[in-house]
């Protein structure tokens, strides 16, 4: 069945309050089985970020999807569920799915078509597999590097932020002439990149929150601003985003001056949905509302209250159900806002086609497709950002090169966090090409000893090291002075030694605090987080393919710059040296000057 404006009218007008509540459920995978959605009319599920199904194939999750989509179709208004996932660089769940860059890398190469493409080639996959929803873009601003989330940010500049991900929002929506594809969902709403460094604190009822100890010193803290600022610098990507179409905003663990996002009426309703004009539904994020108060009934009341119109839970669907059933009855939730959240949702997934389609099944060899290969492959290659350049670059076709660091031929580290699981993983983690295998593909005279010691191999004249972060995602990210791994310095010492020309290239989600390792090195590569496709990234050390990145972020000069508005960094947004550029090592305090060789953008 359709589902115009008066239709929806109708089905709304035709629903019982728990029909209702269903639709303003979403529970995760692993709690709620397919019976269980037709018996509770279910609106959503979710896989998160560790919610793969086992074996982790495309096939495996079509047959899962599909199980939850079928039982919504034989409830008794038949109002279909859509299952949502975070695919936040390509369908990053999926064994074998095409991995694209991070944002920060995207971000520094401030290209919209680039990211329509990226946004269409992302819905094919996560079409292919029955999945309608994305929690993406995140459109953040984030204003200190070590917040763990930065990388899933675009850059310091909220114009370069509104640009790319309202151009994402096109792509994933698609063609336009139907049905929208995928459903984006911005995130999170609002000022989730303004947090102030140790200001969170887990709430004492909230146990599951911090099981790592050290881990969210910034990440879901309190953004310290006036409204002015909040509304100059985080506001303006969801104003874009919703001009571009966007139906789903989920909802930020942060802060606004103290007052917790989830539940705070005047920014999700009086401004979002009031003075932006947003038509969609705003849904929480994991188990967000839990955070507002001891009292999970409480929770309940104050979060749809104040314009949460779907419940990510994800665990204890029943208990949600339950209170927001208790709520109405005793009047503290009124029955026009249950009514305005269920208009909200069925809106969008009639938007999506759902009533007429509720299952996509489109081939799986799209997934992991060689296209979408060959654009991630692009991408990584554009997003490569040189910060220096003392002669070592362009590498000659035919010189020998001896390549050192475990990343050269990590897959895992090449990804980052939010791949194949949450936090990310460590080595062969899904199929793609590591920066050793498209180098020896374009060369034969490549040696590789990720210790940097070659046994007894004479010294080379080019050295290249790989170093990288280990894979993080959120608050475990968080860090006091992100850097180097102590490991990774060591093989670069030993590289430094070896070699009379010495290339540095990184893999982190944000600028590292390495001043004394890029003043060592004869060049340096800020290569971010390039995904599963490397094979481009041979071309810019030989000058076959040239630099394109500018820097999204500042790069910090030492640790007094972190958390410093006013710090002078080595190198400013918008930095990026061209090859044939023979840069002074030393720190700079502005943008290189704009030459044919070397420029700003």
């Amino acid at each position: 069945m359709s589902a115009g404006g008066g239709r929806i009218e109708a089905l709304v007008g035709s629903m019982t309050l728990s029909e209702k509540i269903g639709q303003m459920t979403q529970a995760s995978n692993e709690v709620i089985s397919p019976a269980e959605v037709a018996d509770h009319a279910i609106g959503s599920v979710l896989s998160g970020g560790n919610g793969n199904p086992s074996p982790n194939t495309a096939a495996v999750w079509a047959d899962m999807v599909a199980g939850f989509t079928e039982a919504a179709a034989q409830t008794r208004l038949g109002v279909p569920l859509v299952y949502g996932i975070d695919a936040v660089h390509g369908h990053s769940n999926v064994g074998g799915a095409t991995i694209f860059p991070h944002n920060i890398g995207l971000g520094a190469i401030d290209d919209a078509d680039l990211m329509r493409r990226i946004g269409r080639a992302t819905a094919a996959e996560m079409m292919a597999t029955g999945v309608r929803w994305t929690f993406a873009p995140t459109v953040a601003v984030p204003h200190d590097i070590r917040w763990g989330r930065t990388y899933e940010g675009y850059g310091r500049d909220p114009a370069l932020v509104a640009r790319l991900g309202s151009a994402l929002v096109d792509g994933l929506h698609g063609d336009g002439a139907g049905a929208l594809d995928v459903l984006a969902c911005p995130k999170h709403f609002v000022g989730d990149g303004g947090t102030t460094w140790g200001t969170v604190s887990a709430p004492e009822w909230n146990h599951w929150w911090d099981p790592w100890g050290d881990g969210w010193r910034i990440d879901q803290g309190d953004t310290r601003l006036d409204e002015a600022e909040l509304r100059a610098v985080h506001l303006p990507p969801y104003e874009s985003t919703v001009a571009a179409g966007a139906l789903s905003i989920m909802a930020s663990y942060s802060s606004w001056n103290g007052d917790k996002l989830h539940g705070h009426r005047y920014l999700l309703t009086d401004v979002l949905k009031g003075e932006v004009g947003f038509p969609g539904f705003v849904v929480s994020d994991w188990m967000g509302i839990d955070q507002l108060d001891a009292d999970y009934d409480h929770c309940v009341i104050e979060a749809i209250n104040a314009g949460i119109d779907m419940v990510m839970v994800p665990d204890e669907f029943r208990r949600f159900i339950d209170a927001a059933t208790r709520a109405v009855a005793a009047g503290a939730i009124a029955m026009d806002r249950i009514d305005d959240a269920v208009r909200r949702i069925l809106r969008a997934k009639s938007a999506l086609g759902l009533f007429n389609e509720p299952q996509t099944r489109p081939a799986l060899s799209v997934v992991g497709h060689e296209d979408h290969r060959r654009l991630a492959a692009e991408a990584a290659r554009r997003s490569a950002v040189l910060l220096k350049n003392n002669g070592a670059l362009p590498v000659g076709g035919n010189e020998p090169i001896d390549l050192a660091g475990a990343a050269a031929d990590d897959i895992g580290l090449q990804c980052g966090g939010w791949t194949v699981g949450w936090q990310g993983g460590t080595g062969a983690t899904t199929p793609g090409t590591t920066l050793l295998g498209a180098l020896r593909a374009a060369s034969s005279e490549v040696a590789h000893d990720p210790d940097g010691l070659f046994g007894g191999r004479p010294p080379g004249r080019v050295g290249v090291v790989c170093i990288a972060e280990e894979p993080y995602a959120e608050g475990p990210g968080d860090s006091a002075v992100p850097t180097a791994t102590a490991l990774d310095r060591e093989v670069f010492h030993r590289m430094r030694q070896r070699c009379e020309h010495l290339i540095l290239m990184i893999y982190s989600g944000r600028p590292l605090v390495i001043p004394d390792l890029v003043s060592s090195a004869d060049a340096v590569v800020a290569a971010w987080l390039p995904g599963t496709e490397a094979t481009q990234l041979p071309g810019l050390l030989t000058g076959d393919q040239p630099f394109e990145g500018r820097l999204p972020q500042p790069w910090p000069a030492g640790e007094s710059d972190l958390g410093n508005p006013d710090a002078v960094p080595s190198y400013p947004v918008n930095h990026g040296l061209r090859l044939g550029i023979h840069a002074d090592s030393a720190a700079t305090t502005r943008p290189p000057t704009v030459s044919n060789e070397q420029s700003e953008s």
